[in-house]
């Protein structure tokens, strides 16, 4: 067992809206399970690709409460350009959650808040960040 993640969840009040959202934002695709309830596949690219695929739920409560503590794990999505994609991101309807940051010699990193108040991060590296 390598203790890696392998998979994860994104829950949504309205599922077609938020797989609307990121299929346009990422080109994830989404595949519906035959499963009780409303479930979906997210396969976020390639299996030759480093990365992992996840689900897409419906939300079991109310969305996150805007000014709330983070009580989740973040997601960070690698991308080439993260001024293009942040602003991909508010055009389809997400909110910046964060400014972007330099992290030296690594990259940088921003986060925004998708169409349902779930908080994404996005990372593009440079190893001449400063």
């Amino acid at each position: 067992m390598s203790n890696r993640p392998v998979h994860f969840e994104i829950h949504a009040s309205n599922p077609e809206k938020s797989i609307a959202f990121y299929r346009d934002l990422f080109g994830w695709k989404f595949e519906r399970y035959p499963v009780p309830g409303e479930y979906y596949g997210v396969i976020t690219g390639d299996e030759t690709t480093r990365g992992i695929n996840g689900g897409l739920l419906k939300r079991m409560g109310p969305p996150p409460t805007e000014g709330a503590a983070v009580n989740c794990w973040c997601v960070t999505v690698d991308v080439a350009d993260i001024d293009k994609a942040l602003a991909k991101a508010l055009e389809l309807g997400g909110t910046q959650a964060l400014p972007k940051m330099s992290i030296p010699h690594v990259g940088y990193v921003t986060y925004f808040k998708d169409v349902d108040g779930n908080i994404v991060g996005l990372h593009q590296a440079d190893p001449n960040a400063r």
